[in-house]
């Protein structure tokens, strides 16, 4: 069973707007961050943004003001908002958690599968 559920992503033309988010499964019991992060082809994976449960957030080179990342704690869920896309920002969008068991002391990254979010005219 697939730990992280993303959701949204798709086909958009330059200029507009897309807004993914991200579920994580209760086999997650303490998640301490949230985010995104993407790969674009012939590119390495490279940050979006990410969140803690405090509402601290960190976001990838030239994105905050366009991009805008949001937790939901009590559903365990993560949204992206993306304004302005633009061709570049085509990519594979992949959901990532840092969380941890009840039963362990340490924390784990988590991944989903990604979505993919494609930006042309």
């Amino acid at each position: 069973q697939a730990k992280l559920v993303e959701s949204g992503g798709g086909l958009v033309q330059p200029g507009g707007s897309l807004s993914l988010s991200c579920r994580a499964s209760r086999e997650i019991d303490v998640i301490k961050s949230m985010g995104w992060y993407r790969r674009s082809p012939g590119f390495e994976r490279e940050l979006v943004a990410m969140i803690n449960t405090t509402g601290s957030t960190v976001y990838g080179n030239n994105l905050e003001g366009r991009f805008i990342i949001s937790l939901d704690s009590e559903k365990d869920t993560v949204y992206l908002q993306m304004n302005n896309l633009k061709p570049e920002d085509t990519a594979l969008y992949y959901c990532k958690a840092i969380g941890r068991m009840l039963t362990s002391m340490y924390y784990l990254d988590y991944w989903g599968r990604g979505t993919q979010v494609t930006v042309s005219s």
